[in-house]
């Protein structure tokens, strides 16, 4: 079974944290002032950020952003 990269686990929890909260990428993405594909590409782990991004995402789940990197370091 192929590894998940970083950027993947990453995606995996951003999106299992929008979904938990109900609200759909195009809704989400709007709401945090980012373009929906850019988002989308984030929780697909195809796309690096910052942390100032992971913040920005973080904080418009309501999250942590250690909840959202939980599970990297396996």
């Amino acid at each position: 079974m192929k590894k998940l990269t970083v950027a993947q686990r990453v995606g995996r929890n951003m999106r299992a944290a929008r979904l938990q909260v109900g609200l759909s990428q195009d809704h989400f993405a709007e709401t945090i002032g980012m373009h929906r594909a850019q988002y989308s590409a984030m929780e697909r782990g195809e796309k690096n950020f910052t942390l100032t991004t992971l913040h920005r995402v973080a904080v418009g789940l309501g999250v942590t952003m250690a909840q959202l990197l939980r599970d990297v370091d396996n």
